[in-house]
């Protein structure tokens, strides 16, 4: 993902509207963080309930529980993705300004290892418990590189034939991945390591974030061209797509309400709904904060976190090279009312 930011301004909500109350995401909390430095995609430790939110050359750590820092991962350079293993109590981070994936313990947070990965910047990682295996996608080597979560060794390279984004899996065997350059999808199988199938998402343009309805094969893909496509998982059909808002980076699926949520750059949250399997539809667009582009979901609580800080947009500020105004990073908790 790139990292972007944006001036923080909290919107009016009398120019959003709202569908019902299961749709209706409102903010709960603001959880201060430490540090200045950027951010880019958080994870959420549904047994331990811990979240992980990437920030600059560190991993803030917070305690979903109490919403209150607990403790801070350091040397994670350019830090971009974390991955959760809790059979292994393990956890991966990628770092993109030196090509490395930290592990560290779920538990107590101390880092037990670094792998060194097989492509330039490795953006976003993922953790597949079908295969047991670790997949980095690394954006400027258009590739993945595969490692075994038992040995902590790279065991294989997959050529992409473009810059990946974001990748999930469904469980079985199979692994998707935005690539944004190209406008498609990319099936992998997870134990042969090789490419399956190449999903186009035309109408979408620049892919980001993805997410997965694995009970009905259902893929969510977030696009710069302010589109939320929808595609047979199988087939790479296209079923519908919906209008998001700016700035989309991330999407999570909620399996049991059924709500697909989108986390826009520009300053909202779009929520939509899954009627059945080839029906979607718009639910509510709900205000968040500029710069709140990419999130996290709690399958306990159902709870959605969303990383932001301000930008130095004041007289004499350096307008090319943005800078973040100091203690201002924080972490958004929304959830329905």
């Amino acid at each position: 993902m790139q990292k972007h930011f944006f001036l923080s301004i909290i919107f009016s909500c009398s120019s959003f509207y709202f569908a019902d109350a299961q749709s209706n995401y409102k903010v709960l909390n603001q959880i201060k963080l430490q540090g200045d430095g950027g951010w880019d995609y958080l994870a959420v430790d549904d047994i331990n309930q811990h979240i992980f939110v990437s920030h600059g050359n560190q991993v803030n750590v917070v305690d979903a529980t109490t919403q209150k820092e607990i403790a801070i991962i350091p040397e994670t350079k350019g830090v971009h993705g974390i991955a959760i293993a809790n059979n292994l109590n393990k956890g991966y981070i990628s770092n993109g300004k030196d090509s490395s994936v930290t592990i560290f313990d779920l538990k107590t947070f101390t880092i037990t290892n670094k792998i060194y990965v097989t492509g330039k910047n490795p953006d976003a990682i993922l953790f597949d418990g079908f295969s047991q295996r670790l997949f980095t996608f690394n954006g400027k080597g258009k590739n993945a590189t595969v490692i075994d979560v038992i040995t902590e060794k790279v065991i294989g390279t997959i050529d992409l034939s473009g810059k990946p984004e974001f990748a999930v899996s469904n469980n079985v065997g199979k692994i998707y991945v935005n690539i944004e350059n190209t406008n498609e999808i990319v099936v992998i199988d997870a134990q042969l390591m090789t490419i399956d199938k190449r999903f186009s998402i035309e109408p979408g343009d620049e892919p980001s974030g993805l997410a997965i309805d694995e009970a009905n094969n259902r893929l969510f893909s977030v696009c710069g061209n302010k589109k939320l496509i929808i595609i047979n998982a199988n087939t790479g059909k296209l079923i519908s797509w919906l209008p998001i808002g700016d700035g989309a980076d991330a999407v999570i699926f909620d399996d049991v309400t059924k709500n697909i949520i989108v986390s826009n750059g520009e300053g909202t949250i779009t929520v939509a709904h899954e009627e059945d399997i080839n029906t979607f539809k718009i639910m509510a667009t709900i205000p968040t904060e500029v710069g709140a582009k990419t999130l996290a979901f709690n399958k306990a609580n159902h709870h959605i976190y969303l990383p932001k800080a301000t930008i130095d947009t004041s007289e004499g500020a350096d307008k090319k090279h943005r800078k973040i105004v100091p203690n201002s990073f924080l972490l958004l908790e929304m959830a329905t009312e």
